[in-house]
């Protein structure tokens, strides 16, 4: 077996050492005799595959006692939808702050049901800054804010927390969530598709300040409705089984691995390699991202010329480094760097794309 380099920006590359434990363990789990899988989610084994899921993020992330947790079906934009949902009135007005693709989307989800407002928006640069918070307007009787801390697509990342006030912050983290230290006590809600740096497809962790869930919100199906989903372990219906059991695997490899200030490190060094392949390339390659805002996650850039990607990318296959193909809204090259991706793999990007250059220049 010849695993290659995946860059892929989700599904996203997971950990070899958590693959080979669910390939151990896919037709029995512990002396279960069945797999995680099979088993009843109500059941003794994976009830305690949950706890300690739990228990191990917060011990990863630093999670308070006064927040929740809570493991949800389906990804962000599911999220997106019922924030307004559990957390503003009918029509309350809501402010987001707009750098790049998923914060669009953000607002797309919510505009059904409270007043949107735009605080602030890099939108007319393209989305290649985050706005000064000085020049943001906020509301004072807004339900929250909400950013994107990591844009997957524009390849933008807040590496400062907003202030935003006595109005609580959410942010959806689903592309740099465990890259690094994180104050969750920053924020009034913390989201994350775990298809990146947490696991796989199929499930989205909430973090979330159990006063919120005080709020009456809007009518909602009980379904939808996280203070319900927090009284029932996050398990009002049948939850993704496997995709829980996987992301407790990806949490505990990353405890083993050092925690959030060893990837923190190993996610600086990586990003400065390939930034430094972009930037040292004489123009052959591109990022327009304003460079204290890169993102270390997700690496946008663009060849000289568009007529030599299809090159790059065949190349790039053969050199067993797939996924690096730009997401369809903009265009280029994207490789996504996150935690499970080795700094080997990072240095061999970085040494294909110099020998492309010296071949095509």
């Amino acid at each position: 077996m010849s695993r290659a380099y995946n860059f892929s920006a989700g599904p996203a590359t997971l950990p070899e050492a958590v693959l080979r434990q669910a390939q151990a363990e896919l037709l029995e789990f512990g002396d279960a005799g069945a797999s995680i899988v099979e088993l009843s989610h109500r059941g003794a084994e994976f009830m305690e595959v949950a706890q300690r899921t739990e228990a191990e993020l917060r011990a990863l992330l630093s999670i308070p006692d006064d927040y929740a947790v809570l493991f949800t079906a389906g990804g962000a934009t599911t999220v997106q939808a019922l924030l307004p949902l559990n957390f503003a009135h009918p029509g309350q007005r809501c402010d987001y702050v707009l750098t790049g693709h998923w914060g669009r989307t953000a607002v797309k989800q919510a505009a059904a049901v409270v007043d949107v407002h735009i605080a602030a928006s890099s939108e007319a640069t393209g989305f290649d800054r985050i706005p000064a918070d000085a020049d943001w307007q906020l509301s004072k009787d807004a339900a929250y804010v909400h950013v994107t801390a990591n844009e997957t697509i524009h390849g933008v990342e807040f590496r400062d927390v907003p202030t935003t006030g006595d109005v609580p912050l959410f942010a959806d983290f689903s592309s740099s969530i465990a890259s690094e230290p994180l104050d969750v006590s920053r924020y009034g809600a913390i989201y994350a598709g775990a298809q990146k740096n947490l696991g796989p497809v199929g499930i989205t962790v909430l973090i979330v300040r159990r006063d919120l869930l005080q709020r009456a919100g809007q009518p909602r199906a009980d379904i939808f409705d996280y203070g319900l989903q927090l009284a029932a372990g996050s398990m009002l219906n049948t939850p993704p089984s496997w995709n829980w059991y996987m992301l407790g695997l990806t949490v505990r490899w990353m405890l083993d691995e050092g925690g959030v200030t060893e990837f923190a490190a190993r996610n600086a060094r990586k990003a400065a390699t390939l930034y430094r392949a972009i930037d040292g390339s004489g123009g052959f390659y591109r990022n327009a991202v304003d460079p204290p805002v890169r993102s270390r996650m997700n690496v946008p850039f663009f060849l000289h010329d568009a007529s030599l990607d299809g090159a790059f990318l065949a190349g790039a296959r053969e050199a067993g480094l797939i996924g690096l193909k730009g997401h369809k809204v903009v265009g280029g090259m994207r490789a996504s760097i996150y935690n499970a991706m080795p700094e080997a793999g990072v240095q061999a990007l970085a040494a294909y794309m110099a020998d492309f250059m010296h071949e095509r220049g």
